[in-house]
């Protein structure tokens, strides 16, 4: 995207100016609050389709996210080939049985007992849909020049939240997955060198039997997550 004969400040007008009133200001974003403390992780998905268009969709709201430089510094590979699947499932449970061995460590694996997690990840076939997130350490431009990417990871993580947002507001349920370590998404997907994984992303619709943890429910309140000084 980036031009290295385009690199220089172009001031425009402001495109798009929201102008409400307090009160709708107020409703707003206690609406918006509403509609996201609706959202659920959950484990268990039915394989009830989803189109294509609706990924496409949260993908392009993810890419409207804010990054250093406005470098954009950031890849969505959605996956729904059940192959390519099945593969990414026997990868990812092949860290995790490490990672419930012994490998995670006793105080992180005590963490996880409320949450009801194990080495076994169905939903990262039974999903219609895998969004993995890739985190682009450097770009290049059309000579194959390479140029630095700034705030990576701030910048991807921001369009994470962007893109789970985007995925809940159209009616989807989501499951975050980050296998540790995650370097076999980028041959399996063919990302380049530059292109760090950063998260998988199982999204469809629950299963009839859908649960969540009770724990999961738990959120601090409001008191507990921030300061205020006025």
């Amino acid at each position: 995207m980036l031009r290295r004969d385009a690199l220089r400040y172009r001031a425009i007008p402001l495109p798009d100016r929201i102008t409400m009133a307090d009160t709708d200001m107020r409703e707003a974003a206690q609406a918006f609050y509403a509609r996201m403390k609706s959202r659920h992780t959950i484990r268990e998905f039915t394989d009830r389709a989803v189109s294509r268009e609706i990924i496409e969709w949260a993908i392009r709201t993810a890419g409207t996210a804010p990054s250093g430089a406005n470098h954009q510094p950031w890849h969505f590979v959605a996956v729904s080939d059940p192959s390519i699947k099945a593969h990414i499932r026997d990868k990812a449970e092949e860290e995790e049985r490490r990672f419930y061995a012994g490998g995670g460590g006793d105080e992180w694996i005590k963490a996880l007992e409320p949450m009801g997690t194990n080495a076994e990840k169905s939903h990262l076939t039974v999903a219609p849909w895998l969004i993995v997130v890739f985190a682009q350490r450097w770009g290049e431009f059309k000579n194959g020049e390479r140029f630095k990417n700034y705030y990576v990871p701030e910048s991807t993580n921001i369009a994470i939240g962007f893109l789970l947002a985007a995925l809940h507001h159209a009616g989807l349920c989501m499951l975050t997955h980050t296998p540790n370590p995650m370097k076999f998404l980028a041959p399996v997907l063919g990302r380049p060198a530059s292109e760090k994984p950063a998260m998988i992303i199982a999204v469809g619709h629950p299963a009839e039997d859908a649960t969540v943890p009770a724990a999961a429910k738990l959120k601090k309140p409001i008191r507990e997550i921030s300061t205020f000084l006025s």
